[in-house]
């Protein structure tokens, strides 16, 4: 019963309502007492001939008014019950999603897709489960079961109340053994639809690589493997909940059995009478409830357990980038500062960055280039604080940005990934996802900077239009414009563009980028990108090589040194000479 006291946080915020359906619960008990007396006198009366029409109008008009009496109070126990258990689960699965959204990418690179989304799904539903039947089935079953027994024991017969439930230390025994393997199985077979669910994820974001390499059956099979295994693990875990029913029913019956027998030789005694026995069989039958009840309580219990400590396991987990005590809420823009000596990756020994060095001006644009792996994104999402530097520090004007709230460090920038995100929604939302209050003209107005508003407006429903989820039904090259877009809406003092412009032409390129220039000059810009043509204009360029700073300068200065920047730029300016040549 551990998790009722993990739970008992919701159960005071919600004290009113379980407090006055847990009474309403009882008050149904309480009510069912008195039927099975009424039908036990009724049988006397018939034995010994004294039954009158009075009693037989009052014993029916009794019964009829406990009926409706019990239907209301059923009603609203339900209503303040399983309403609290909804709250719960809306409660934990907003707390789990909040908790996500402050984890650093560390946190995703360590848990599945999959199994956080099962979290969020079947152990939350779990949880809830037994925040409504397990309350209901923890206080009906002591409840009816106690004022059956007092009624049994007190009213009729404590020796053959005793008799009756001489059966009752083995179904204790037996529920308790079957909770303990049913919380180790339910764990396993949740991790296994965990892994289940994480191959549907995987599966569907990759479908376009699966059929490209023609590999469909091999995907069906292993999800199909994985089907059985959550099929088994499944079964495994219905084999001991199938155990619980037959088990209490041989209990029950054992009851019914020593109850009729130790009866029946009360009666013959004269030490019972046949409407006692009457009402004593009623009453036992009654306790069957109380008995599955409790069974069923072990099972949702450990069932409830075993997925809120999944649950817990990840909310126990604190975020490695949160604000510092005393953080700055507001501070004005100026210099950009990198003042890096080492950065290296949680749970890496080599660094990413090593003695990276540089200040920009407002409105200036720095170019980021090398080869792959060279660091250049990391440059970029250190400025976002998706890491912390412990070796260096990074200034936006006079003030750390280790001084800053995260909520206003990332108010100052806008960033435009090399994995281009879209949502399901419509083009115009896409662009305006950062402010939702845009104009329909501030929309078009950034998508032509970007270049990409003659493509929107031969879309279907143009800017209307759904793009699909992940923007699956625009190319590459609308989705990295579309991304850009987004970017420049939120007119920040900092953009950020990470390799974005890969699946556009020269031509394309170069226009997307006059555009932001034709902002005035105002933003400071950083480029990262393989395409050196891309940085031609940038007041500073740096090539990065092994996380180091190999170069920097200038373009026409770095074509001066004749390094690998000069070399590069050259080589990528022939090919596309050889390109253009092709085209005519």
């Amino acid at each position: 019963m551990h998790v009722f006291l993990d739970l008992m946080w919701f159960f005071k915020t919600r004290k009113k309502h379980y407090t006055i359906g847990i009474l309403l619960l009882i008050s149904v008990s309480f009510i069912g007492l008195f039927p099975p007396r009424i039908i036990g006198r009724f049988v006397d009366h018939v034995q010994h001939h004294t039954l009158t029409a009075q009693f037989v109008w009052l014993s029916v008009v009794s019964i009829g008014l406990m009926a409706p009496a019990m239907y209301v109070l059923r009603y609203y126990w339900r209503v303040l019950l399983f309403g609290s258990a909804i709250e719960l689960s809306t409660t934990l699965r907003l707390r789990l999603f909040q908790h996500l959204s402050k984890m650093s990418p560390t946190f995703y690179q360590k848990h599945r897709v999959g199994d956080l989304m099962a979290h969020a799904t079947n152990d939350i539903q779990a949880v809830e489960s037994t925040a409504t039947d397990g309350i209901l089935t923890l206080v009906d079953s002591i409840s009816t079961g106690l004022l059956v027994i007092a009624t049994m024991a007190v009213t009729i017969d404590w020796k053959l109340t005793i008799a009756a439930l001489l059966p009752m230390p083995i179904m204790a025994y037996t529920t308790s053994r079957y909770g303990n393997i049913l919380h180790r199985r339910f764990e396993v077979a949740q991790a296994a639809f965990s892994d289940l669910n994480d191959k549907v994820h995987e599966s569907v974001n990759g479908v376009r690589a699966i059929k490209a390499f023609g590999q469909e059956d091999n995907d069906i099979a292993s999800f199909s493997a994985l089907s059985q295994d959550v099929v088994q693990k499944n079964m495994a875990v219905a084999r001991i909940d199938a155990l619980f029913d037959p088990t209490i029913q041989v209990i029950v019956g054992a009851s019914f059995f020593l109850a009729f027998a130790v009866g029946a030789v009360f009666v013959v005694h004269h030490q019972l009478t046949l409407g006692d026995l009457t009402s004593f069989s009623i009453y036992l039958g009654q306790l069957i409830w109380p008995m599955l009840a409790f069974g069923f309580l072990f099972n949702i219990v450990e069932r409830g357990r075993a997925s809120h400590d999944r649950v817990q396991a990840i909310l126990s987990i604190a975020p490695d980038i949160v604000d510092p005590p005393h953080a700055l809420h507001h501070v004005e823009s100026g210099d950009l500062t990198y003042q890096i000596q080492r950065f290296v990756y949680p749970g890496s020994h080599d660094a990413a960055l090593l003695d990276v060095q540089f200040t920009l001006k407002p409105g200036q644009t720095l170019g980021v280039v090398g080869k792959t792996g060279s660091g250049k994104t990391t440059l970029l999402r250190l400025l976002l604080r998706e890491f912390d530097v412990d070796d260096g520090d990074i200034f936006i004007g006079e003030h750390t940005i280790y001084g800053v709230t995260l909520d206003e460090v990332r108010r100052h920038i806008a960033y435009v990934p090399q994995d281009h995100f879209l949502f399901s929604a419509s083009v115009a939302d896409n662009i305006a996802f950062g402010r939702f209050g845009a104009t329909r003209d501030e929309i078009e107005s950034v998508a032509k900077l970007a270049s990409v508003h003659d493509d929107i407006l031969g879309f279907p429903q143009g800017y209307d239009t759904l793009v699909g989820e992940r923007g699956v039904t625009l190319s590459g090259g609308q989705k990295q414009r579309i991304s850009i877009a987004r970017a420049l809406l939120l007119d920040t003092d900092i953009l950020m563009l990470d390799d974005c412009l890969s699946a556009v032409d020269a031509r394309t390129e170069a226009a997307i980028l006059a555009g932001i220039k034709s902002r005035g000059g105002r933003q400071t810009t950083l480029i990262a990108t393989h395409r050196l043509s891309a940085v031609e204009h940038a007041d500073l360029i740096l090539v990065l090589q092994g996380g180091r700073i190999s170069e920097r300068g200038t373009h026409s200065e770095l074509m001066a040194k004749r390094g690998w920047y000069a070399t590069m730029y050259e080589h990528q300016q022939l090919e596309a000479m050889v390109e253009q040549g092709g085209a005519v």
